[in-house]
């Protein structure tokens, strides 16, 4: 694997120039260092674009990013947990990486519905009957 690469599993990687970086200002409470210091960062990711995704994992990628994905197909995510922007970026990068390990991975197989068997459900019905018939014991007692 070359520098300047995020690796998100073997074979499936990003690089660095198809990542572009711009420092925003947080939100939140955090005083001066939060009017003054530009250090959330907003990374953005062109999946539509990118040369070592698989295209069952693009499709997949931009349909996890749910809001997160523009209409040109574009993944942007804001970090802005921490106080420094190194801090951001990396955190970014992690949850970019996530994303991108998750869309990788084999969708579930869809669920094929059954019936239960008839011996099951003469069963249930059984034992419906009984409890409604403990029930119906339950009530006042009649003079005979």
């Amino acid at each position: 694997m070359a520098e300047g690469t995020l690796e998100v599993r073997p074979g499936i990687w990003v690089d660095e120039d198809e990542l572009s970086e711009q420092f925003i200002r947080s939100s939140g409470p955090g005083g001066q260092n939060v009017n003054k210091v530009a250090t959330a960062v907003q990374l953005r990711f062109s999946v539509t674009n990118a040369r070592h995704l698989p295209e069952p994992v693009r499709i997949r990628a931009l349909k996890l990013a749910g809001s997160k994905a523009t209409k040109e197909g574009e993944i942007v995510i804001e970090a802005g947990r921490f106080r420094t922007q190194e801090q951001n970026r990396q955190d970014a990068r992690e949850r970019l990486v996530e994303l991108l390990f998750q869309a990788s991975e084999p969708p579930p197989k869809p669920r094929r519905k059954t019936r239960p068997t008839k011996g099951s459900v003469e069963r249930r019905l059984k034992e419906k009957t009984g409890r409604g018939q403990i029930k119906k014991m339950r009530g006042k007692v009649t003079g005979d």
